[in-house]
């Protein structure tokens, strides 16, 4: 069951890396690197290739802060699925397929598997409440960049955060619906870590011991 999860993220991952290239070479023809990098969802993909890959390379020995990164990317993805599908696509899209198959994997496909996986496999930490805080920290930034660059070049990735487009009036209630549905995610998700998974839930010290465990200790 171990390798045929792992095999399943890493064909995830792959499709994923594969939907980025294919988008960036797109972007570079066009001279719109900077642009296509500033994106949350082409962020948030490449960052879950990233720990699929260290997670790969640890195996069941995962450290905490791994399973820390683990749960901020599938906070990430999730958002970047749900935002799309209620702010930034149109409605007549929700529905349709014919979206390109970069746009399906970076903006479904992706989303879905990482929060299977992430209620799916077993935990082997148990973390507080805190690393909430530390999930949100990055789109807290995030939003700060954006509106900062934005100021000095006039270009905006998402409406929702351009001020320009009836003015901070307008933008800031909504901001907030956003930013509210963000620590509504991530607190239920922090909460789900695991649990339909079927297997035991180990402690750090625990952890530490199977860890430090190993052909050389025995």
């Amino acid at each position: 069951m171990r390798i045929l999860a792992m095999t399943l993220r890493l064909l995830v991952a792959i499709a994923v890396a594969a939907a980025i290239s294919t988008d960036t070479t797109v972007s570079i023809d066009r001279g719109e690197l900077a642009r296509h990098v500033s994106f949350f969802t082409n962020q948030s993909n490449a960052a879950f290739v990233l720990v699929t890959v260290l997670v790969a390379a640890f195996g069941a020995r995962r450290p905490a802060w791994l399973e820390t990164a683990r749960g901020a990317v599938t906070f990430y993805l999730a958002m970047t699925g749900l935002v799309y599908a209620f702010v930034v696509a149109p409605v007549d899209e929700l529905l349709r397929w014919d979206i390109g198959w970069t746009g399906i994997v970076l903006h479904r496909v992706a989303p879905v598997a990482a929060v299977a996986d992430w209620v799916l496999t077993p935990r082997q930490h148990r973390a507080g409440p805190r690393r909430i805080l530390i999930w949100l920290a990055y789109p807290v930034v995030y939003v700060a960049f954006t509106w900062i660059r934005g100021g000095l070049t006039g270009w905006y990735p998402y409406a929702f955060l351009d001020p320009s487009l009836g003015g901070w009036a307008a933008m800031l209630p909504i901001l907030g619906v956003v930013l509210l549905a963000f620590l509504l995610v991530a607190t239920v998700l922090h909460f789900c870590a695991g649990r339909l998974a079927v297997g035991p839930v180990l402690s750090d010290q625990e952890s530490l011991a199977i860890a430090s465990s190993g052909p050389g200790s025995r």
